[in-house]
């Protein structure tokens, strides 16, 4: 059983920033492609970043230039750091891993709202 675990959401205003953390057992953030999806307030589903085995990285077209992703190894998290935060980003984020044969796993979620 994959375990991901967020943390990190919260309010915030337009601007602002937020840091997303998605923790997992070393083997899986070693083993798995990790990303970071949202599901809007509209129940919209739209991929945010991804990071692959290999390090290759992708960013959703809207937070291009706006948020980071990157795997911390020694804490065995993978990260979303949010920068100019606006209000279409409003949404619950959630962390998921997918292995070599396209197994996918999701956290819980965790909320994150940015007010205009």
């Amino acid at each position: 059983q994959v375990q991901l675990v967020e943390s990190g959401g919260g309010l915030v205003q337009a601007g602002g920033s937020l840091r997303l953390s998605c923790a997992t057992s070393g083997s899986i953030l070693s083993s798995n492609s990790m990303g970071w999806f949202r599901l809007t307030p509209g129940n919209q589903r739209e991929m945010v970043a991804s990071i692959g085995r290999s390090g290759r990285i992708t960013y959703g077209e809207s937070v291009k230039g706006r948020f980071t992703i990157s795997r911390d190894n020694a804490k065995n998290t993978v990260n979303l750091q949010m920068n100019s935060l606006k209000p279409e980003d409003t949404a619950v984020y959630y962390c998921s891993s997918m292995d070599t044969r396209g197994r996918v796993d999701w956290g819980q979620g965790t909320q994150v709202s940015v007010s205009s």
